[in-house]
């Protein structure tokens, strides 16, 4: 199958300035879209495929981040996670005929996206999961449905300005991403946390000199501390976001990818980028081109 849609690096200095302006990025402020659900969803799989067993089930278990505002992000007092993630999450749960209500969401941090994976914790992993040849050699990985760049997070008050600038200096992320080996191979000094939040409040204390991700995810937590922190850099590596499945069901890359390029076609991807990282006033980019898969 061939794919026209273009790719697009949806990160941009002009974004920060509009989430700063919304505030609070990580209260719950981000919409929710509706879905159509499929009908009778089980007959058009095979016997045997991880699709029909899951359409028959009626239910889905999705791991997703739950501290990245605007990509998937669940506050104390939520029922569930919101963000571009868990859309995604929807519209793959509506094509099996499950509704949101039946999809459960498993908190997945990065460090346990492959572990998840492999012993059946999950279903599929849409977190942020950035798409590499190392990790399509042991789980599968299909998309990629969104492309961003990496930059950093400083305190207001940083001289880092360029990404010469880090060279020496102590910049965290969070343990087991792609991010760490390219700001080491930048000659920073890596520091692995559990979660984004932790490594935001080392930003924030002075402990490290810069917080390193996704810079749609770095612009979340900017808008939570628009006085103490900004979003600097160019984005110096390209992140294509994919979707996780278990090594053992091959056969749910071309189901994803045909979903996903279906929901780019009917606009459903559109509406799930408006309702989440939309939000902070940013243009909707055209999705990016999918990966045919093996």
């Amino acid at each position: 199958m061939r794919f026209t849609r273009s790719k697009a690096l949806v990160v941009a200095v002009g974004l920060a300035l509009s989430l700063a302006a919304c505030g609070d990025a990580g209260s719950d402020d981000t919409e929710t879209t509706d879905v159509d659900v499929a009908e009778n969803a089980a007959d058009k799989f095979e016997d045997g495929t991880a699709m029909k067993e899951l359409a028959e089930d009626g239910s889905i278990t999705i791991g997703v981040k739950f501290d990245q505002p605007g990509i998937g992000f669940k506050g104390a007092t939520d029922d569930a996670p919101k963000g571009f993630d868990p859309e995604i999450g929807k519209i793959l749960a509506a094509d099996l005929g499950i509704p949101a209500d039946k999809i459960k969401w498993k908190e997945t941090i990065s460090a346990n996206r492959e572990p998840f994976l492999q012993e059946g914790e999950v279903d599929l992993v849409i977190a942020s999961y950035s798409i590499t040849d190392e990790r399509r050699a042991i789980v599968g990985q299909a998309g990629p449905y969104y492309v961003t760049g990496q930059q950093l997070l400083v305190r207001s008050d940083s001289d880092i300005e360029s990404i010469e600038d880090i060279k020496g200096l102590d910049v965290c992320s969070v343990t087991g991403s792609t991010s760490l080996d390219n700001v080491k191979a930048e000659g920073a000094k890596p520091r692995g946390f559990d979660t984004y939040s932790e490594c935001v409040d080392q930003v924030l204390d002075g402990t490290v000199d810069a917080m390193t991700t996704d810079g749609a995810i770095l612009l979340g937590y900017a808008a939570e501390n628009p006085d103490e922190l900004k979003v600097v850099v160019d984005p110096f590596s390209e992140e294509r976001y994919g979707v996780g499945y278990s090594p053992d069901r091959p056969e749910m890359c071309q189901w994803i990818t045909d979903t996903l390029e279906k929901a780019e076609e009917d606009g459903a991807w559109d509406e799930a980028f408006e309702a989440t990282l939309g939000q902070s006033g940013v243009e909707t980019p055209d999705a990016p081109a999918l990966d045919e898969c093996a």
